[in-house]
């Protein structure tokens, strides 16, 4: 990394700041070459930017970082600068002009800081939720991606104390007068297990993300193409008096109550299908439905055993659709009587579908395991729970190492070059 990199981190101009980055080895010689005199570390000072003809380009605020205290790790500036699109077009036309300058590529200086030991990876995915975060939720949870890689490092530190006390173990078994402290060995493992198995059984961050699938299923003409529309509060699914006029999954992203979710309308269930192409939506449908988190079930009659499956939703919502139909007045027991044509029920409706749904999301603010993260503290885990029921002292000190390798891979220490530029690619340029 030779080369001093810029890009603008605040929004795109016209604006009333424009916010560039600089940082790299010539940092500090960039902005000297801009403002004449580089300010105090740490601190804002007013400036008048010029180029390399000495034509004044802004007066703006500028910030000089050294190394030591900069989120990057190396040298870095920032211009405070007026936000319109000449002011931004002219400062960066002369930056690039200067030798060993460049623009930077997208997430480049987050790499750097991954690079330069300012964040691990985990903070950095917590920093790629956070830019994509949409709802209240996704933003809590990826603010608490600091406190997910604290918790790391502090096992990591426990299983290094564990390696060093199995070591000290294993040269001292010849030494009768020197005791092994099993008991202290055994503490911080059963400590470590603990908290391993319960970080594991919080609900997964995909869900937080992605959307609960919510999947609205039920016999043909029962509603359900109107009931998402109502919910969605537009037209995403072709409503009809007909039986069978939805033959594909139409899914409709919505957010309702602060929580993202995504609505599925499905082809109506029936044992005997009208032709080959309502054949193929009804099993499209039904393969949605073992998938989903929640199930919104559009029938009076219970739902099949066998079409839900063993592994199927989370979740099940009676509703007994099409209330304001004459001959459904009577409502069944356990149904949630719901109108799209009145509106009637669609409160209760979106206020049982989030309620559900925060059941199976992280709690607020918690922080939640991405599959990459879950899948290595999983690892971890069952690497820890062998350990405690080993005898064998030099096959628990392979056991520890095996789980440091783990923990060195779920931070980004070593193992993950295969899965880095994915990453950072998902980061717009100022970041």
């Amino acid at each position: 990394m030779t080369d001093t990199i810029f890009a603008l981190s605040s929004g795109s101009p016209p604006s009333a700041i424009a916010v560039m980055r600089i940082s790299g080895p010539a940092a500090q010689q960039v902005l000297d070459r801009l403002a004449g005199v580089v300010p105090e570390p740490q601190r804002l000072s007013l400036r008048t930017l010029r180029d390399a003809a000495g034509e004044v380009l802004d007066r703006a605020l500028v910030a000089f970082f050294p190394a030591a205290s900069s989120v990057t790790g190396e040298d870095l500036v920032e211009l405070h600068l007026h936000g319109g699109r000449a002011v931004v077009a002219a400062v960066e036309r002369t930056l690039g002009a200067m030798p060993g300058v460049r623009a930077a590529r997208a997430g480049e200086f987050t790499w750097r800081a991954f690079e330069n030991g300012r964040m691990d990876l985990v903070q950095v995915e917590a920093l790629s939720d956070l830019l994509r975060a949409e709802t209240e939720g996704q933003r809590r949870a990826a603010l608490a991606g600091n406190r997910l890689s604290a918790q790391v490092e502090g096992w990591r530190q426990q299983i290094l104390m564990l390696s060093a006390l199995v070591e000290a173990a294993l040269d001292q078994s010849d030494e009768d007068d020197v005791p092994v402290e099993d008991g202290r060995i055994a503490a911080l493992a059963a400590a470590l297990d603990a908290d391993m198995a319960a970080l594991r059984a919080r609900p997964e961050a995909e869900r937080l993300h992605d959307g609960i699938r919510v999947v609205f299923a039920g016999p043909p003409n029962a509603g359900k193409s109107s009931l998402i529309n109502a919910l969605a509060g537009r037209d995403v699914a072709i409503t009809s008096p007909v039986a069978g006029t939805t033959r594909d999954v139409i899914e409709a992203p919505v957010r309702i109550g602060g929580v993202a979710f995504v609505l599925t309308d499905t082809a109506g269930l029936r044992a005997e299908a009208g032709d080959a192409i309502e054949r193929i939506g009804i099993e499209r449908a039904r393969e949605r439905l073992r998938g989903a988190d929640i199930l919104v079930w559009l029938d009076d009659a219970e739902p099949d055993p066998e079409t839900v499956g063993e592994d199927g939703p989370d979740a099940v919502i009676l509703v007994h659709a099409r209330a304001d139909m004459a001959g459904r007045e009577t409502l069944p027991a356990g149904r949630l009587a719901v109108s799209a044509m009145t509106g009637e029920g669609l409160g209760a409706l979106a206020d049982r579908l989030v309620a559900t749904a925060r059941t199976l999301l992280p709690v607020e603010g918690e922080a939640a395991l991405n599959r990459r993260q879950r899948a290595l503290v999983a690892e971890c885990h069952e690497l820890i729970v062998a350990f405690r029921g080993e005898p064998d002292e030099l096959i628990r000190a392979e056991l520890l190492r095996r789980c440091r390798q783990a923990l060195d891979a779920l931070t980004g220490r070593a193992g993950t070059e295969d899965m880095l530029d994915a990453l950072f690619s998902t980061f717009c340029v100022g970041k």
